[in-house]
């Protein structure tokens, strides 16, 4: 393999000014810069990116700790992270952890000891000390869709307002008996969407139907398939489902189809996290849309901030929110 010494060599050089032709970090003649860069494609020369970053205290890569990428919220915002990431340069490396703590716990482990320079985390909310050891020994982190920690920067939706509207619109097209198929309450966003539920059917004299997890979610679709029965079970009269997620929706469609049950005629069903897939299915599915792209490339852009701040400047953390917009579809 080609180094940078046959490189210089090749192109009559020392090796210095072959690197800063490469690198561009001070002025090079032209004749010159062109021999070092014939040298480089005759030699297929490819530059040793872990060392240089090791040399230079950088290796120009961000982690991302999602629970799954199949939950499009999260393919989504990691796209959006990769994409504006590369615009600075940086790569990303992903970690799923299922929301498993220690499955998030060994991914956080290795980005600190590994190769990140810093990381977009959502987390479970049970490494807390750990994500704080890891700010505090240098590593940047910024919090995407759940904001466990307000010492750090989070860029998250207003899951409150969302459920809220989403009640609100239900109840303007008619639905008296309004069921929610929530996520596991211990997580944030899950929790907040109970609440702006509860607030809302509360205002509107109506009574709860909740469909909740006692643990994390391992098969989406499968769980909002059953959630429709334990819906139906504790209020017959069912008139609308709201999903936390579009995959509990898309389960719980496949559920009505199956009994035979009409909608949106008996039943109208709403994502509460909506993006794209939902304007793609057979019956394109009612959505409360969050702007996830954007959301991701905001975390990019806070922590590359963070990170690239002079030593002795400690950042101010910020806390972004982003709100969602109906997206009104056949399924209501």
């Amino acid at each position: 393999m080609a180094t940078l010494k046959d490189v210089a060599k090749l192109a009559c050089v020392d090796v210095s000014t072959a690197s800063r032709a490469l690198n561009n970090t001070s002025y090079v003649h032209p004749e010159t810069k062109k021999r070092v860069y014939a040298a480089v494609k005759q030699l297929s020369y490819h530059p040793n990116l872990l060392a240089k970053g090791l040399r230079q205290g950088k290796r120009h890569t961000i982690g991302v700790v999602v629970p799954s990428i199949s939950m499009s919220v999260f393919s989504e915002i990691t796209q959006g992270i990769e994409l504006e990431a590369r615009k600075f340069g940086y790569e990303t490396l992903i970690c799923c952890t299922m929301d498993d703590p220690n499955v998030e716990k060994e991914c956080l482990n290795r980005l600190r000891n590994g190769f990140g320079d810093g990381i977009i985390i959502a987390s479970t909310g049970e490494n807390a000390r750990l994500i704080r050891d890891i700010r505090d020994s240098g590593i940047s982190v910024v919090q995407v869709v759940r904001r466990q920690d307000k010492t750090m920067s989070s860029v998250v939706t207003d899951y409150h307002e969302i459920a809220y509207n989403g009640v609100k619109y239900l109840v303007s097209k008619g639905c008296r008996h309004i069921g929610l198929m929530n996520g596991f309450s211990k997580l944030i966003p899950y929790r907040d969407r109970y609440r702006g539920y509860h607030d809302a059917i509360y205002e509107c004299g109506l009574t709860e139907n909740v469909a909740g997890l006692s643990g994390p979610s391992h098969n989406y679709f499968k769980e909002g398939f059953e959630g429709v029965y334990q819906l139906l079970e504790q209020d017959p009269h069912l008139d609308a489902i709201m999903a936390a997620v579009d995959m509990y929706g898309i389960g719980a469609i496949r559920a009505l189809k199956k009994e035979g049950i009409k909608f949106p005629q008996q039943i109208k069903v709403m994502s509460l996290t909506g993006h794209c897939i939902g304007d793609m299915l057979e019956t394109p599915m009612t959505s409360m849309e969050m702007p996830a792209m954007e959301m991701g490339s905001k975390a990019v852009e806070l922590l590359i901030g963070e990170m690239e701040a002079a030593q002795e400047i400690v950042p101010a953390y910020q806390h972004i929110i982003f709100h969602a917009s109906l997206a009104e579809r056949e399924t209501t």
